[in-house]
């Protein structure tokens, strides 16, 4: 008896055969939708290709296998298993035959190796030409030393004039009470040394600025007019304050027989600024002092001086016995510092520090016309030198004053003279 009399019945279907089925006859044999069969094979022939009973004979090929879809007839279809080539394996005959990739070959670490590290040198040549013509677009040149008459003759080695003005161009009236310039008005020089860079050994010399010198005759720097010598005595820095660079050049020339080979000022502003650039500059004082002119107020001992106070530290002078003497030490003293601080890895080796410390030192030079990029280089490395015990800082010799002025002791001027004209050890020592 069955237990289904109707059987189960499908969607567009007879009844079925079989258990649960109401059909009489068994239903045909279904093919699978995800399988396509290989034709038919021909009579008197074996599933596998070839003639004669249904077993395989030894070495015989493989029966073709059915093309697997997905159930829509793409008989193109071929997922490489009807050719044994699965995941990028080689032919039916293994990774030597044609069809084969073979062993990946091991890498040229030799040619990676040049390649890298001709790609570092490109990138450094260019980065490096960039900067220097970089930096030289930012040289402020307009001091033009030939306008300077009856020089001496040049000797052995390189002269620069490093000069420091109370230059306040550029600086706001908050920048002027920040930093106690005050807002008189013209230039006047804070500060002169002369740098002879030479073969045996880097000499710097402080200029006093009330040193008392003679106003030789000169060349008007804007009107071009000479005027005669009329004898006149004065202080070195009311040279500067007359007529400008052209002539404290002339009169540092003819007071003392040497010649100028490149002139490098820098102003109040300017030398803040790269004194905060990088970072500040560690100063170690012997002793404390104040100075309400300049807004110097500082303790004994070691320190880091920002752009402010780098600039109260270098223009104080009220505070001391001996004023100007004793800021002319404390100018080379901070200036040889600053050098040394520049030239450290941590500044050249960071490009964060090392480009905004030669963007502000740049734009706040002014220098002369024939002034290149390695002269200011040279100047910059004798700094350091000097400053490391390679070469020798001191004052231009003084034998005494006289209302105000400072005298030069000429027995002793002449000896350092002669010594650096010939690019001498220099035996003479100033106070």
């Amino acid at each position: 008896m069955n237990d289904w009399p109707q059987g189960w019945s499908d969607d567009n279907r007879g009844p079925r055969y079989g258990r649960g089925s109401g059909g009489a006859q068994p239903e045909g044999a279904r093919v699978m939708r995800q399988v396509q069969r290989g034709p038919a094979v021909p009579p008197g022939r074996s599933p596998y290709g070839t003639p004669g009973p249904s077993a395989p004979p030894r070495g015989a090929g493989v029966p073709q296998q059915p093309s697997y879809v997905d159930g829509q007839g793409y008989d193109d279809y071929d997922s490489g298993y009807n050719t044994g080539q699965v995941y990028g394996g080689g032919g039916p005959g293994g990774p030597d035959e044609p069809h084969g990739r073979g062993p990946r070959p091991a890498p040229n670490w030799r040619r990676r190796i040049k390649l890298t590290a001709l790609t570092l040198v490109t990138v450094l040549v260019v980065t490096s030409v960039a900067t220097y013509f970089w930096a030289d677009s930012k040289l402020n040149r307009d001091v033009d030393l030939s306008q300077v008459i009856d020089r001496p003759e040049t000797g052995e080695g390189t002269n620069y004039l490093i000069v420091g003005s109370d230059s306040r161009k550029g600086m706001t009236a908050e920048d002027k009470k920040k930093l106690h310039t005050g807002s008189a008005e013209g230039q006047r020089t804070d500060s002169m040394m002369i740098l002879h860079v030479g073969a045996n050994g880097d000499t710097l010399v402080s200029l006093p600025r009330d040193s008392d010198v003679a106003i030789p005759s000169y060349r008007g720097s804007t009107s071009g007019k000479v005027y005669p010598n009329q004898g006149r005595h004065t202080k070195l820095n009311a040279a500067y304050a007359e007529d400008g660079p052209t002539l404290l050049v002339r009169t540092i020339e003819f007071n003392t027989g040497l010649h100028i080979d490149h002139y490098v000022e820098i102003g109040f502003g300017g030398f803040a600024k790269i004194v905060d650039a990088v970072g500040g500059v560690e100063m170690n004082l012997d002793k404390g002092f104040k100075d309400k002119w300049s807004g110097a107020d500082f303790k004994a001992g070691k320190q880091t001086l920002n752009g402010e106070q780098a600039l109260a530290f270098v223009r104080t002078r009220h505070a001391f016995a001996a004023s100007d003497l004793q800021r002319t030490k404390n100018q080379q003293k901070f200036l040889s510092a600053l050098a040394h601080q520049v030239a450290t890895p941590s500044t050249v080796l960071n490009p964060f520090k090392f480009y905004p410390t030669m963007g502000a030192g740049l734009d706040s030079l002014t220098v002369d016309k024939d002034m290149s990029l390695w002269d200011l280089a040279s100047m910059f490395w004798a700094m350091k030198g000097v400053s490391s015990g390679d070469g020798t800082s001191m004052n231009m010799p003084i034998a005494g004053s006289s209302g105000g002025n400072l005298l030069w002791d000429k027995a002793k001027v002449k000896t350092l003279v002669d010594e650096l004209k010939n690019d001498e050890k220099v035996t003479v020592s100033g106070d």
